[in-house]
């Protein structure tokens, strides 16, 4: 007698191998792993996991090691429902016609499929708590359950009674005028930030945390057998940059790096390129300091809420059944081309975001990629790693399947990111080595950047005799993808 499937795929060692196989097997055997899925608002690379030396983010560290970092992954739009409607959609803002934060997601797209929904459709519990779709815009097709945990009666009164505490104890200055009343806020610009003496479980984050945890264990002892996909949604590090005391004094702002920027690398930028704000130019190196710490205590303050999540995997035994995704909506800038703060251009550090993947059985855990991927590519990703057909509408994104198993895989794929100033489009293409930026089809300006030599964007190449074949085959490149 011939062995059985399952059997067959034993001696091959099929644990292994089931991701490269799923294709090929009938629906009804594919094994349907769970998904968590967390969104961070405004998070960029400066991450441990990503090289920075000084960030303090363990858990999301310690995800690092289970799955793939993937270094050069880009948001398809630097504003969150752009952002969000286009990797939930797997459409790119362009087909989505998505561009700004107050247009809901569905006002051009109708019935098309989003992520969650699809796995909804497909037999999975699917439950949303904080931030997936942009705020007042959640799609309830999408979930069994969501909720957005907003702070109580007894956490209010216990929130006012430290304050009082605080205020009689008169503390001094911790930094030149940051007084703490109130919430300690320090504003600069429409920059804001401020330590509170919450604990962690009194702060928005902190519940959102703590809620999805309940849900999901609830939903091991109700439904067990059902496989889910839980979306946790951060606020933290989204302006203002609020966070528990504790956060901000594991920064020192003496060793906040300033942003190093050339005097003349604004000369060769297209003005329509910059979204500088004059007070915030004018900062002294004590406040970018104080701000840059601030941002950096709000993503360790998020990495711990990461924790509490991690930890329930752990407490559950649910690494070996769990797809984790771990993102940031897009970019964040932290004073860098002469004082840009906050997202919405198209230089490297709004356009790139970090995206993390791990799976069950993928070969490339613990490693990175320095392949060229979009968040479009994660709802193709998820339904190939969790056995799902594809929904019925064209995605335009590619499944990193590939790349978790092997991330040195060939791979062809420059990315798209868009910007819209008034009537204007500002279109980036990213390769592995360059970046080609047109505005309003190349009326109002190009720019073409070379990250193997110039990381930090501070010369613009596009109107050099030198690279005239570069900007010849990246237009080509990008007039293949938006004609795709």
């Amino acid at each position: 007698m011939g062995l059985k499937r399952r059997d067959f795929l034993a001696q091959l060692g099929g644990v292994t191998l089931l991701p490269l196989l799923l294709p090929s097997l009938g629906q009804s055997q594919r094994r349907r792993f769970n998904v968590l899925f967390i969104a961070v608002d405004d998070l960029n690379r400066r991450l441990g996991c990503y090289g920075d030396k000084l960030a303090k983010t363990p858990n999301i560290d310690r995800l690092a090691k289970y799955g793939v970092v993937f270094r050069r992954a880009y948001c398809q739009y630097p504003l969150c429902n752009p952002s969000r409607t286009s990797f939930l959609s797997g459409l790119y803002p362009t087909e989505t016609r998505i561009m700004d934060n107050t247009t809901p997601p569905r006002t051009y797209i109708g019935d098309i499929v989003f992520l969650p929904q699809h796995f909804r459709q497909n037999g999975y519990f699917t439950a949303r708590v904080g931030k997936i779709y942009h705020g007042g815009m959640d799609d309830l097709a999408s979930w069994d359950t969501s909720e957005e945990p907003r702070r109580t009666v007894r956490q209010k009164q216990r929130q006012q009674r430290r304050i009082e505490t605080k205020r009689q104890k008169r503390a001094e200055a911790l930094e030149g005028d940051f007084v703490l009343t109130g919430l300690g806020s320090t504003q600069v610009g429409e920059l804001r930030w401020a330590m509170t003496e919450n604990d962690d479980a009194d702060e928005p984050d902190g519940m959102i945390a703590r809620r999805a945890v309940q849900i999901l264990e609830e939903h091991l002892r109700t439904r067990k057998d059902q496989p889910f996909f839980l979306a946790v949604g951060f606020h933290k590090p989204h302006l203002p940059w609020v966070a528990p005391r504790r956060y901000f004094e594991m920064h020192d702002p003496a060793k906040m790096p300033l942003p190093k920027t050339p005097p003349d690398d604004l000369e060769d930028i297209p003005q329509i390129a910059l979204t500088l704000r004059p007070q915030e130019q004018k900062m002294t190196d004590e406040e970018k300091r104080l701000a840059i710490r601030a941002y950096y205590a709000c993503v360790s303050f998020m990495d711990a809420q990461v924790g509490i999540l991690l930890d329930a995997l752990d407490k559950h035994k649910l690494w070996e059944s769990t797809v984790i995704v771990l993102l940031g909506d897009h970019g964040f800038h932290l004073g860098e081309h002469g004082g840009l703060w906050r997202k919405m251009t198209l230089f490297e550090e709004s356009a790139g975001a970090p995206l993390i993947i791990a799976a069950p059985n993928i070969n490339g855990k613990g490693k990175s990629c320095d392949r060229t991927v979009e968040f479009i590519d994660i709802y193709p990703t998820l339904c190939d790693l969790c056995g799902l057909p594809m929904p019925k509408h064209r995605l335009s994104g590619k499944s990193l399947l590939p790349l978790l198993n092997d991330p040195k895989e060939k791979w062809d794929k420059p990315a798209l990111t868009f910007v819209r100033r008034g009537k204007g489009l500002g279109v980036a293409i990213s390769t592995e080595r360059w970046r080609y930026i047109e505005w309003d089809e190349g009326r109002l300006g190009a720019e073409l950047y070379d990250h193997e030599n110039d990381p930090n964007e501070w010369r613009n190449l596009a109107n050099n005799p030198k690279f005239a074949d570069v900007v010849k085959e990246m237009k080509r490149l990008m007039k293949e993808r938006m004609k795709r």
